[in-house]
């Protein structure tokens, strides 16, 4: 005789007499300073539909539109189509970056890309969360840090806080909950390191030191 399957677990929602985990409609938008005043943010979301996520519109505009914003970008910066920022006067990009199609830089709070740094395809980088210990559900915000070299592969994700060292990697589709350490290439949901990165010389980097 087989055996019988056992029931799953039922969970009545609606005879549950435990107080909400949180309530929605106590959370308070107005904790975000947002930095600039409606009608600039208003204006920032037309130029960037218009610009920034725009197959059409070239590098350089989008550079010059960002700039405009409020954002600093420095030199030799490549910035793809389809990029999403939301507030671009807390960006600051350092010399000879990549930006690739698809990021979105979710910068509630400020973030920051040292010089050399490349941001793959569909990255997301998220400075905002929530306190889920507070029933309001309270907004919690933290700036992200890129040092000099840092590469974010395809599809990675740095959460709110975090620093990433000089020489970094996050490999594909891994999520950086804490900082990344120097020169190591990290993996995995959390990422983790998992072996150092070791860079080639080559003659054309020391011809142009």
């Amino acid at each position: 005789m087989r055996n019988a399957k056992k029931a799953k677990p039922h969970l009545d929602l609606a005879h549950d007499n435990r107080s909400p985990a949180m309530r929605l409609d106590l959370y308070q938008p107005r904790q975000l300073d947002r930095g600039r005043a409606l009608w600039v943010e208003l204006l920032w979301l037309i130029a960037q539909l218009l610009v920034l996520t725009s197959p059409i519109s070239c590098n350089a505009l989008r550079r010059f539109v960002l700039t405009l914003f409020g954002a600093k970008i420095g030199h030799k910066v490549t910035i793809k189509p389809g990029v999403r920022v939301k507030f671009p006067w807390r960006l600051e990009i350092g010399n000879n970056c990549w930006i690739g199609e698809g990021v979105w830089l979710d910068n509630l709070a400020n973030i920051t890309i040292g010089n050399h740094c490349c941001i793959s395809q569909g990255a997301y980088l998220c400075t905002g969360s929530h306190n889920w210990r507070s029933i309001e559900f309270e907004l919690i915000v933290k700036p992200i840090l890129l040092e000099d070299g840092v590469w974010l592969a395809a599809r990675s994700t740095v959460g709110p806080g975090v620093a990433a060292g000089q020489g970094a990697v996050l490999s594909l589709g891994s999520v950086a909950t804490q900082d990344l350490a120097p020169y190591q290439i990290h993996q995995g949901v959390p990422a983790l390191p998992i072996k150092a990165r070791e860079v080639i010389a080559s003659n054309r980097a020391e011809r142009s030191s």
